[in-house]
């Protein structure tokens, strides 16, 4: 009987494992659904983007699919950067691991719109891409 005890929190864990895997790969399904609209797109677990065309469109994933989703037009963008804990970061020095980066994008008006992104590399490579769409940016 007390061994069967010991286990029950064991399986406790494994079914909170089982359920938190669930929900990813519901979420990844709903993803690869709504990515399909798009030219390029990227999915993790703090947003998913895609680009069509000149338009960016990002949101947080669900299970359901992208929701918050806002749309951006590329020729309204006037600067893009990345940023890890507040912080600018160059492109050509080392990059931080394990550190959640922000994609910042400043449009006109002074608006400044930000996506979450769970590694810094992966930010830079999306910043570069993005400037090579938007030719009006001088980098």
């Amino acid at each position: 009987m007390e061994r069967g005890l010991l286990w029950l929190p064991l399986l406790a864990v494994f079914i909170g494992l089982a359920w938190a895997g669930w929900n990813e790969y519901q979420k990844l399904e709903a993803y690869n659904a709504w990515a399909d609209a798009f030219d390029k797109s990227k999915y993790d677990i703090y947003s998913a983007l895609g680009v069509k065309d000149k338009q960016l469109t990002w949101g947080v994933p669900t299970r359901q699919g992208p929701i918050n989703l806002q749309t951006v037009d590329l020729t309204d963008v006037q600067d893009i950067y990345v940023k890890v804990d507040d912080t600018p970061i160059e492109t050509d020095q080392p990059l931080p691991s394990g550190k959640k980066a922000i994609l910042w994008l400043s449009l006109q008006n002074d608006v400044i719109c930000n996506i979450p992104f769970t590694q810094a590399e992966l930010a830079v490579q999306w910043a570069t891409f993005l400037k090579r769409q938007c030719p009006q940016i001088s980098s």
